[in-house]
């Protein structure tokens, strides 16, 4: 059982760590799970569940707790120390669930809900909805405090929908916990150790005995480490065979993963005290963050290092001095063959990052300056600045300083040219999301962003990017509220996030539903600013954007608000499409009587109806056309007849030259 199967992420270029701890990066690994191009988003929150569920054990409780959720309506809360995999456990109750109950039918949700509301959509549950809601990051009692009573309000929606949530709570909150939660609570125990690395290890094909993992050492690490650390631990032993550099048998990968493990972080503050000059402690550091980049550059990133940090050349000639390969020999570190620069020891370069961001916090600004540089260095692939990028992301991640990410990310989009998303700020705002501590913190700063004043074409059409690609996977509603803002603005960033808007409801009809309430709210609300959210709205209406088949409801209702205040000029197109889709598929015919019904007997309104219907006929009246349009002016017809008793016009001709200007 593991917490670290948290987020999807979309088609990664590069590394991604997607939860707390250390990230290793294992080149050739076998990370094709992880790619997912053209796949829907809910199908990729499913395959991943599954992966989870391939290696997760299950602790005692589960099943008490599995037979209290499959009730409809019913809530159940997970009490249990933190790094016993309980947000895994979570994830694997609401994912049987539907194994079992056929909750991932088309339709149904599963989804993380935010811990607090602000202008995020309002829950609207269904029956077979399912909803992971992890409060487990909160350690201040009066925030505590509100997550509860928006907890109390959740449940009562669940319970009368008939949906299904799943609530991780905090640790060490017991005494602020409300009385009305005791019945629905569970506690959960640990999961053996030795069966979670079992299961890592079987899931990438590693050969072994069972007698392989008892030794005393490797029993005492399952009995007491987090379960996020035993599988980083399976995956390092994954990471020395595949590296080809660890012998061939699998007592030699599990011993070097062990020593990763346990030695590692003293090794490398061993080696640094040692170390007494400042340019061979910024090349050891300089390399950590390039690993596996070609030696050229981590030699033009080592002098960007000493630079940021302050140091000062030394005026002796260099050919004078120490040669580049004596000093990485020196601090163990070997050029390959491919010219591309790696520690001799597994896990090494990871152990160096965390050790300086740890202990050197004076440096972390000058860090900073110097990844906003370096990253974008000539002699880096795409894949290079993205590797980069996470590296330095995770430590400041670690550290507790995601403002310093976030920052770079802004710079890194604004400065961005030409139509595409600068991949640095994108991977650097993905990690961001997909953090399990800091994952809130960033939708927050996304969603200020997509509020505030004016924003940079780079940086919002980076925002976009993101938030359709990975928070559309993860919180798809969050995602629609953050481009509905991004989509209204000006620019071609704008008309991008529309697109992407578009395209995310496009998917789903709940969203679709969510979002022309949104906008129907905003055209009602924002006097004098509300042309931009109606021509969003006519175009989300529109025959080729709406879902098959059309939820007719909500087209009346959004049909309605268009059609009920002006501009008029975007009728035209709107009422063209679904014409021209009533031609191609007689099924949808009920449109014309629908969108006649949202006019209210109004008699501009129809009088342009009719024009615009007569206008798609044409002179030529092509059959198929005129028989649409003939539909069309009955149903006018009778809608005048309704409000004045008489006929709108007589017969269904085009109009006269007056009628039609």
């Amino acid at each position: 059982m593991t917490e670290q199967d948290r987020v999807t992420v979309n088609d990664p270029h590069g590394p991604v760590n997607n939860g707390e701890g250390h990230q290793y990066v294992y080149y050739g690994a076998g990370t094709d799970w992880m790619i997912r191009k053209g796949v829907e988003p809910l199908r990729i929150v499913r395959e991943d569940r599954v992966r989870l569920s391939l290696r997760f054990a299950r602790p005692a409780g589960f099943r008490i707790a599995a037979d209290l959720l499959e009730k409809p309506g019913s809530v159940v809360l997970l009490d249990a120390p933190p790094g016993s995999g309980r947000r895994a456990a979570a994830i694997m109750l609401l994912h049987e669930l539907g194994e079992d109950g056929g909750a991932d039918e088309e339709g149904a949700r599963f989804e993380e809900l935010p811990a607090s509301e602000k202008d995020e959509p309002r829950l609207a549950p269904a029956v077979g909805d399912r909803f992971l809601l992890d409060l487990s990051g909160i350690t201040d009692e009066e925030a505590y405090a509100k997550a509860q009573r928006l907890l109390a309000v959740r449940r009562s929606q669940v319970a009368e929908a008939g949906a299904h949530l799943v609530v991780v709570l905090a640790s060490g909150m017991e005494h602020a916990h409300a009385p009305d939660l005791e019945p629905h609570a569970v506690m959960l125990g640990r999961p053996r150790g030795v069966a979670v690395v079992t299961r890592h290890l079987r899931m990438d094909r590693m050969v072994f005995h069972p007698a392989d993992l008892r030794t005393a050492e490797l029993l005492r690490l399952c009995d007491r480490s987090p379960m996020r650390e035993l599988a980083r631990l399976a995956g390092l032993v994954r990471a020395a065979r595949d590296s080809g550099r660890f012998g061939a048998d699998f007592a030699g990968w599990l011993d070097q993963a062990m020593h990763a493990v346990t030695d590692r972080a003293g090794e490398v503050g061993r080696q640094v005290a040692e170390i007494r000059t400042a340019p061979d402690r910024a090349l050891l550091l300089a390399t950590a963050v390039f690993e596996e980049i070609r030696a050229d550059t981590v030699y033009e990133a080592w002098h960007g290092l000493m630079k940021a940090v302050g140091h000062e050349e030394d005026p002796t000639t260099e050919l004078a001095s120490t040669d580049f390969g004596e000093r990485l020999a020196a601090l163990g570190i070997k050029r390959g063959a491919d010219g591309r620069l790696r520690f001799e020891r597994l896990a090494y370069a990871d152990a160096v990052r965390a050790y300086f961001w740890t202990n050197f916090p004076g440096v972390r600004d000058d860090l900073k300056k110097w990844i906003d540089g370096a990253a974008g260095l000539h002699g880096l692939t795409t894949d290079d600045r993205v590797s980069v990028v996470v590296r330095y992301g995770e430590r400041s991640l670690a550290v507790g300083q995601p403002v310093h990410l976030f920052d770079l990310v802004v710079r890194w989009a604004d400065i961005a040219t030409g139509s595409s998303c600068d991949p640095r700020a994108v991977a650097g705002l993905e990690l961001g999301l997909s953090h399990e501590e800091f994952g809130a913190w960033f939708r927050q700063r996304i969603y200020a962003c997509a509020r505030s004043g004016p924003l940079s074409e780079g940086l919002a059409r980076v925002l976009a990017t993101v938030c359709h690609r990975s928070l559309g996977t993860t919180h798809p509603d969050q995602a629609v509220v953050r481009l509905h803002y991004l989509a209204v603005r000006r620019g071609e960033a704008a008309r991008e996030a529309r697109e992407a808007l578009l395209d995310l409801v496009g998917r789903d009809r709940r969203l679709y539903r969510l979002l022309i309430d949104r906008l129907r709210d905003r055209a009602h609300q924002e006097h004098g600013r509300s042309e931009p959210h109606l021509l969003l709205l006519t175009e989300l209406l529109r025959s080729n954007r709406a879902p098959d088949p059309p939820p007719w409801p909500d087209l009346f209702l959004g049909w309605e608000t268009v059609f009920s205040q002006p501009p008029a000029e975007p009728w035209n197109p709107l009422v063209r499409s679904w014409l021209n889709g009533v031609m191609g598929d007689s099924t949808r015919g009920l449109a014309l009587e629908v969108i006649v019904g949202a006019t209210h007997g109004r008699t501009s309104a129809l009088h342009r109806l009719y024009t615009i219907a007569c206008g798609w006929a044409g002179v030529s009246r092509h059959p198929s056309r005129a028989a649409v349009a003939a539909l069309l002016w009955q149903h006018i017809d009778r809608a005048q007849n309704a409000r004045t008793g008489s006929p709108a016009h007589a017969g269904t001709g085009p109009p006269t030259t007056e009628e039609a200007r």
